[in-house]
């Protein structure tokens, strides 16, 4: 009886686990600026950013998937480092406009030419119509982080 009972247990907890994977996953799919077959960032290497300090458009050929996002790769050496801690590579806020996210706690679409590195994090901006949000996130960064980093969790764990 006592075995069981731990089966049982076992069978609870891992189903419990899954569960909550899976309602992880949905709601990355949900909030984050990404739509399935296309490649996140529009088809920009999330490791160039780091590693060449510029936004270079990855290939087909050198992609892979990510918790519900698909990337792209410059290279396949970039590929390989991606692999290892993706969580350092992607964008935050879900790849949506971090001076938005800030400003008003919107998911606003971005230029994945517009970025900036700040504390080892990709940070990604809206850029059209003469309207740069880098610029203005750089006037008020330590403010617009803070609360961009709150109203992603209220957005993501609502």
């Amino acid at each position: 009886m006592q075995m069981r009972t731990l089966l049982i247990s076992l069978i609870t907890v891992f189903s419990t686990w899954g569960l909550q994977a899976q309602d992880k996953l949905s709601v990355r799919k949900q909030h984050f600026n990404i739509t399935e077959g296309i490649p996140a960032i529009k088809g920009y290497d999330p490791v160039a950013y780091f590693n060449l300090q510029k936004a270079v458009k990855g290939k087909k050929e050198w992609s892979i998937a990510y918790q519900g996002a698909l990337y792209y790769f410059s290279s396949g050496a970039n590929k390989e480092v991606f692999k290892k801690n993706p969580a350092a590579y992607e964008p935050q806020y879900g790849g949506w406009c971090a001076y938005a996210m800030g400003e008003s706690a919107e998911k606003v679409p971005v230029d994945p030419e517009t970025f900036k590195i700040a504390n080892g994090k990709l940070f990604l901006f809206y850029n059209k119509y003469f309207n740069n949000t880098l610029t203005k996130w750089n006037k008020d960064e330590k403010s617009l982080h803070a609360k961009a980093d709150v109203n992603w969790i209220k957005i993501f764990y609502q």
